[in-house]
């Protein structure tokens, strides 16, 4: 049975995965690197930001940053993306009330490829903050996203939490919402249920889900129950 729901932020909860590439993007091109949208969708956008700088100076033949470059592209990167967040980013419609309305029920988590300074800001402005029992960042764990451990920190916290002498909550016991392809097969390779929303990606893209939803706005907690059937 369903027992307990990680959320993702990017993509899910708000709409700001264009304002990450374009930051991306500005501070590759200081490097000398140029990368397509297409490029930032296809191979970087489930990473956090770390893993992104990672993999495309690899995949355009630069060298391996060093620790003093990496924090110089990962503080350059973060004070652009803020600047683009204040000004443009939304909380997706509907995505507070489904929050508020699961959290009734299940214990709610999220895992974020953010920075924990981004996933403050958007909870706050959503008003969501104090609904989730746990909350992982990028800054909380060592491999970020799309690898697993942000996923099994979130539900190790869930049951850290837990106060009501009910056994730990299990993976089979919980579902994922997410918009990247990579970290639903993460999630699933867990043994977690997956929902895939459609914001980033198109439906068919994330087609390993086990439900596909294209907002929050509506979505009734009976169809996430029913994959536990």
């Amino acid at each position: 049975m369903l027992r307990s729901i990680i959320f993702d932020m990017d993509g899910v909860i708000c709409d700001s995965e264009a304002l990450h590439m374009q930051a991306f993007q500005e501070i590759l091109k200081g490097q000398g690197v140029m990368i397509t949208d297409q490029e930032y969708y296809d191979k970087y956008l489930a990473h956090d930001d770390r893993g992104s700088f990672e993999a495309a100076l690899q995949a355009h033949q630069h060298p391996r940053p060093d620790v003093n470059v990496m924090n110089g592209l990962l503080s350059a990167k973060a004070r652009v993306f803020d600047g683009l967040m204040k000004e443009r980013m939304v909380i997706y419609p509907g995505a507070d009330v489904f929050v508020k309305k699961a959290s009734q029920k299940y214990s709610l988590a999220l895992a974020s490829g953010a920075r924990r300074l981004e996933v403050e800001y958007v909870l706050k402005k959503a008003k969501i903050r104090d609904i989730f029992a746990a909350i992982v960042s990028a800054d909380e764990v060592k491999n970020g996203k799309p690898q697993p451990e942000s996923f099994e920190r979130a539900l190790a916290l869930l049951n850290q939490m837990r106060l009501d002498g009910t056994r730990e909550i299990q993976a089979s016991e919980t579902v994922v919402i997410d918009d990247s392809p990579r970290c639903i097969r993460t999630a699933k390779a867990l043994g977690m249920k997956t929902v895939g929303m459609a914001t980033s990606y198109k439906p068919e893209e994330l087609k390993e889900a086990d439900l596909v939803v294209t907002s929050l706005a509506g979505l009734e907690l009976e169809l996430l129950e029913k994959l536990f059937a």
